[in-house]
């Protein structure tokens, strides 16, 4: 439109048109809140240990270390095996046993074949026969001592059993004799471990008799040797 005339009043404008008005959509649907998954536990923290202590550093020794043992060494050579020489052992032991053995029989033999031997006629005689009845008889040889056991009394005094035995084809009449005792282990220098003395009226030609008499010894009955290391010796006083 071409503007009017200065002065004029401005024409009205016109109304500008009205536009229509947009549809309205739907509204969008309200969507439902997710739901709270319920919260994960909390585990407890673990406790913190405590770190293990520092030992102290062992403080060096001031002496020298000590060598461990250690076995000798077996020397080189030819090694015998056990049993060989468990059978080499056994002989040798066998062997000195036997010596041994055959050396006790061969000097214990001579010491007691002259242990058994009679004394010497001084040393015999003075300790059995009483002073002033000393001397030899011809019937010394024909009258044997035997079986003799030693005993003792009611009182404890020693006393002997023994048997007279007469060898010879003659009656001997009154017949007095001293006899010792002797071990069959006893030495030379040694004294008699016993005395007796005994009598006889008559003892016929090879006839033998049981007596029994007082033994005289410094020992007791238990202390003497036994009946078959004992050895008489017969000193006979009369018939001369």
């Amino acid at each position: 439109m071409a503007p009017g005339p200065p002065g004029s009043p401005a024409p009205p404008y016109a109304q500008p048109p009205q536009y229509a008005q947009p549809p309205q959509y739907a509204q969008q649907p309200q969507y439902t809140q997710q739901p709270q998954y319920a919260q994960q536990p909390q585990y407890a923290q673990l406790p913190q240990y405590a770190q293990p202590p520092q030992h102290a550093q062992p403080q060096p020794s001031p002496y020298p270390p000590a060598q461990m043992y250690s076995p000798p060494q077996p020397a080189s050579g030819i090694s015998l095996p056990p049993w060989l020489m468990s059978i080499g052992f056994a002989v040798l032991f066998l062997a000195a046993g036997a010596a041994v053995f055959f050396g006790y029989k061969h000097f214990g033999g001579s010491s007691e074949a002259s242990a058994s031997s009679p004394a010497p006629a001084e040393t015999a005689t003075a300790a059995a026969a009483p002073k002033g009845k000393t001397g030899n008889s011809t019937l010394q040889k024909y009258v044997e001592i035997v079986g003799m056991r030693l005993t003792e009394d009611p009182k404890k005094t020693p006393e002997v059993h023994f048997v007279v035995v007469n060898h010879s084809g003659a009656e001997i009449s009154d017949l007095a004799a001293n006899v010792n005792l002797w071990a069959r282990t006893a030495k030379s220098d040694e004294e008699a471990i016993g005395t007796f003395s005994f009598k006889l009226a008559s003892l016929g030609p090879y006839e033998s008799k049981d007596m029994t008499g007082p033994l005289n010894t410094k020992l007791r009955v238990y202390e003497l040797p036994d009946w078959q290391n004992l050895t008489a010796e017969v000193q006979i006083t009369s018939p001369q």
